[in-house]
């Protein structure tokens, strides 16, 4: 699946194949929508069923998300201490036991306590798989491999929207979040059968406050780290203000039913995997900086329509998916170059970079939820105007800090 141009570096993985290797990385990235877009289409009914409000309802998403990027901090320079795959391992069985607490849940406030060990633990798999490519690929293999990872991320996705609307309305909610832990059972055989340690240099020092932030301020002041983490941080807002808001948009504002809902979380998701297949192609031709310019003009162009959409009064789904699919198509595109653009450079701290680029999306994510729940006024502006603006900024930091950037291996 990789192409000759890949395989190569996949010695370490002994028996383990390619494909394989496309799968696991699929199924580790996976792990972040798959705790977000398998609970949506049921989020109204969740609240409902416990008792709570609205803003507790969108506190599960940014509880959960709010763990997930601060743990990166702590996770990135663990997982360069110790390698890889003890602290994917510890992660991913830490994530299942979330999943089964959140499960279980009798009330809204331990239904955010689960969430937010789950983020928690997400954290560690996320910084890892984003390390792990770093391990193997140089420059714009990385971003291809990442893309080839994000593909198979946005199909299970695609598929989990539908299913959790359907084990929702066949079973309840709570079987929405059941599927979510077999996903994370499935995972976490596959990494512990089957995933060996990808760092051969493990860093004895750190874990050294001195060595630590020695690592943070060569990072922090890297400017192709700052330029492809925020193009990864506004793509990311736009697609969180979607996930945060549009249930309650679309289901109780529009008059969407949830299953619906589900199969426009699938058209979604079939827009993000057409994007990182566009990278791909664009990337052979372009190389990244080129690339990313494309990506710009798809965000800026969707969220601009859908904006103006609003503002001129039209409230409809078809005006809020189909200038979306144009700003996930971006998304695609920027993702796979943004966040394999950040940790390029930093081949020796490659958790550390990956950590902080990923606390930079999520603290961002946590500040949109907060700005958007008390907006949600019942009309579809909030949804609209955050996309907008997110849209905006990362066709920015496409059009501007992307393109000053000097040539450099990540862009062969």
């Amino acid at each position: 699946m990789f192409g000759s141009k890949l395989t190569p570096s996949l010695i370490f993985t002994g028996s383990m194949s390619s494909s394989l290797f496309v799968l696991l990385l699929s199924l580790l990235l996976g792990l972040q929508p798959v705790a977000t877009d398998l609970y949506l289409p049921a989020l109204p009914a969740i609240t409902t069923a416990l008792d709570g409000t609205v803003a507790q309802g969108q506190m599960t998403l940014s509880v959960l998300l709010l763990t997930f990027g601060v743990s990166q901090l702590v996770w990135g320079p663990i997982s360069d201490r110790f390698g890889r795959r003890p602290i994917l391992l510890i992660g991913v069985a830490g994530y299942t036991v979330a999943a089964v607490g959140a499960m279980l849940a009798t009330t809204m406030e331990l239904l955010v306590f689960w969430r937010g060990v789950q983020g928690l633990a997400m954290g560690s798999v996320v910084v890892c798989a984003r390390a792990v490519v770093r391990d193997l690929y140089p420059g714009a293999l990385g971003a291809r491999a990442m893309s080839k990872g994000l593909s198979g991320l946005g199909i299970i996705a695609c598929v989990s929207g539908p299913l959790g609307s359907l084990a929702a309305a066949l079973l309840g909610w709570r079987a929405s979040l059941g599927v979510l832990t077999l996903f994370a059972l499935v995972t976490l055989l596959i990494v512990a059968l089957r995933l060996k340690e990808t760092l051969h240099e493990k860093d004895p020092h750190a874990l050294r406050p001195v060595a630590l932030a020695r690592n943070w301020i060569h990072i922090l002041g890297n400017r192709t780290f700052w330029a492809f983490s925020l193009l990864a941080t506004g793509s990311y807002g736009c697609l969180f203000t979607f996930l945060a808001a549009s249930s309650f948009v679309l289901i109780d504002v529009l008059g969407v039913s949830p299953t619906v809902y589900g199969l426009l979380l699938a058209t979604m998701s079939l827009s993000y995997i057409s994007g990182t297949l566009i990278c791909r192609r664009l990337l052979l031709h372009l190389g990244v900086r080129r690339t990313v310019f494309v990506g710009g003009a798809l965000s800026f162009a969707g969220g601009t329509i859908m904006g103006t959409l609003a503002l001129a009064g039209v409230s409809h789904a078809a005006a809020i998916m189909l200038p979306l699919y144009l700003v996930i198509s971006g998304h695609g595109i920027h993702q796979s170059c943004g966040q394999s653009g950040a940790v390029s450079p930093f081949p020796r701290s490659a958790g550390v970079a990956a950590a902080l680029s990923g606390s930079m999306m999520t603290v961002m994510a946590f500040s949109t939820s907060l700005w958007l729940g008390p907006r949600m006024d019942g009309t579809v502006l909030p949804l609209t105007n955050g996309i907008w603006f997110w849209a905006t900024f990362t066709a920015f930091i496409a059009w501007f800090m992307v393109q000053r950037l000097t040539a450099s291996p990540h862009d062969d």
